[in-house]
């Protein structure tokens, strides 16, 4: 049974920073890649930042480009998002995704076809 579990999450001022963590148990990690997605309250889910399967490759949304890196840990089977120069905005539920697929470049933004998702860890951004 895949299990992703998002952990890190929390209450920071603007401008801040935090790292948020998932880690990934049922599938042969290294394999995958791997991506975070948010939900703010009223909003859709959308796609924010992915990994290829061997790191080689990120891919972040323009709306956190240059302030969020997303990297990952072959050996402990955990997928990171740093997040810096944190704004209200970015308050939401972060999801942690896998891909479908095994040694794909980045997660489909197209959240239909994400294989497997983690239950979300709460970030908010006070002003």
């Amino acid at each position: 049974q895949v299990q992703l579990v998002e952990s890190g999450g929390g209450l920071v001022q603007a401008g801040g920073s935090l790292r948020i963590s998932c880690a990934v148990s049922g599938l042969t990690f290294s394999n995958y890649a791997m991506g975070w997605f948010r939900q703010a309250p009223g909003k859709e889910r959308e796609f924010v930042a992915s990994i290829s399967w061997n790191g080689g490759h990120t891919y972040c949304a323009d709306s956190v480009k240059g302030r969020f890196t997303i990297s990952r840990d072959n050996a402990k089977n955990t997928v990171y998002l740093q997040m810096n120069s944190l704004k209200p905005e970015d308050t939401a539920v972060y999801y942690c995704a896998a891909d479908r697929q095994t040694y794909t470049i980045f997660v489909p933004r197209d959240m239909s076809l994400v294989g497997s998702w983690g239950l979300g860890t709460q970030v908010t951004v006070s002003s």
